[in-house]
């Protein structure tokens, strides 16, 4: 069951958190999703050439978990992503697992509209992505039965 935090609810300093591990398969699905097939991504023998040694995901990928921790944590359901700004500072690989912070560092006075301070970071508590989005949050209450 996803419940999401309305507007009213949400303050400055609020977190969530939200992890994923990066399998062999998500390259593949985000490649043919997005049809970003950039080598590096997909072919191992290719990617052994490059400054990484080894396929790494794709910079976008780690950005959508951002986007999965702010549909289903922080505001959760019923959220509308207005924009993002996204740093990558490291590559992720295969089998890293990542852990989304969000942090709520504004509230609009007047609109139903929040930053928040987005962070991912690997299971070696390295940064990978960090940015900022704004989110409109809902300002009614939902739940929703997951699949």
């Amino acid at each position: 069951m996803l419940t999401n935090i309305i507007f009213s609810e949400i303050i400055v300093g609020q977190q969530a958190f939200f992890q994923k591990q990066l399998m062999e398969e998500d390259l593949f699905l985000f490649a043919k999703t997005s049809g970003d097939s950039n080598p590096l991504h997909l072919d191992e023998a290719y990617a052994k050439t490059t400054r990484f040694g080894e396929r790494i995901a794709h910079g976008m990928w780690s950005g959508s978990i951002i986007s999965a921790a702010i549909a289903t944590k922080l505001p959760g359901p019923g959220s509308i992503y207005l924009s993002q700004i996204l740093n990558f500072k490291r590559p992720v690989k295969v089998a890293d697992t990542l852990t989304v912070t969000l942090e709520v560092t504004h509230k609009h006075a007047e609109k139903p509209i929040i930053t928040l301070a987005c962070s991912v970071k690997n299971q070696r508590d390295e940064v990978v992505v960090e940015g900022e989005a704004k989110v409109m949050a809902p300002t009614e209450k939902l739940q929703l039965d997951v699949v």
